[in-house]
């Protein structure tokens, strides 16, 4: 791919097409990191790191969205310095046809990898399939700005889609960087709260029993979950324990077969004393780690 984006730049000298065989640039060292992070993150758990090492994911996509805001900003001065010093790209026709051809490449690998990605919850692969498209609609900007150029005779519309494009880029990149950055800090995500939360409440409702502390993490190839659950006191740990693993089959079943589901079984009648209300208090269950508000029985 960059050896056809470079073979288009040396043709025509255009500066939106410089700006797209810079970004393939990236994406060459940002592969690299890609498949040492895949690597990684399908070894097993071990003694430094018992939950395993799928974390990487959000490191990957972070290094990955930085590469994709330095080639952004690389592409927006490029287009600058053209617009000032004023040089016509030339042979545009044989430049179109091979930024067209990276295009379609470029449209059907970013699509697969997505694909791919969010079908086995690799953030890696989707974070890279993001890449990929992020590239294939440069190459679209790049072919407006040839196409403008050649019906109007106009060159400053070439420096003009780069500068877009340029700008495209960086708005992934920073996206990519703030969701890496989210998962490397445990942000919860509200979608997936509510999904988790509407399952406990339909399994609480079906079982007569209170859920509360809840909380939830992505690991970068699934998600981790967990949450108490308050059960009457002449109940056995045999059927409690029952229970409990059908919430966490529910959960599960929600959000896929690589959650980790963790459930902590209570006395309702001691409930205030373990967690250490005064006596005579309520404490409010069915709370949420991502919820400020608490709701009540």
């Amino acid at each position: 791919m960059f050896a056809i984006k470079a073979t288009a730049w040396h043709l025509t000298r255009s500066s939106a097409i410089l700006s797209d065989a810079a970004e393939s640039v990236v994406h060459v060292a940002a592969v690299a990191f890609v498949v040492y992070s895949l690597r990684l993150s399908l070894k097993p758990p071990d003694e430094d790191h018992p939950y395993g090492h799928a974390k990487i994911s959000f490191f990957s996509a972070g290094f990955e969205g930085g590469l994709i805001s330095i080639a952004g900003c690389f592409i927006f001065y490029r287009a600058v310095i053209q617009w000032i010093e004023g040089p016509e790209p030339q042979h545009l026709g044989w430049g179109s046809l091979l930024t067209a051809l990276a295009l379609a490449i470029n449209g059907w690998l970013g699509w697969y990898l997505l694909r791919l990605g969010k079908k086995g919850g690799s953030l890696i692969l989707e974070a890279n399939g993001r890449h990929v498209l992020t590239d294939a609609w440069t190459s679209i900007g790049v072919l407006a700005g040839l196409g403008l150029t050649m019906a109007t005779g106009w060159a400053g519309f070439d420096s003009i889609c780069a500068m877009l494009v340029a700008l495209n880029i960086l708005w992934w990149g920073v996206r990519l960087m703030w969701r890496s950055a989210s998962g490397l800090m445990d942000r919860a995500d509200p979608a997936v709260q509510a999904a988790i939360v509407a399952r406990l409440d339909a399994a609480t409702e079906k079982h007569g029993v209170t859920w509360h502390q809840m909380r939830h993490r992505h690991l970068g190839d699934g998600h981790w979950v967990d949450f108490h659950l308050v059960f009457d006191d002449d109940t056995t740990v045999r059927d409690a324990h029952e229970i409990a693993s059908d919430f966490e089959r529910e959960i599960c079943e929600e959000m896929g077969p690589s959650t980790i589901v963790t459930t902590h079984l209570e006395p309702r009648d001691d409930h205030a004393r373990i967690h250490g209300h005064p006596p005579g208090a309520s404490p409010s269950l069915r709370e949420g780690a991502a919820e400020e508000g608490h709701h009540p029985d």
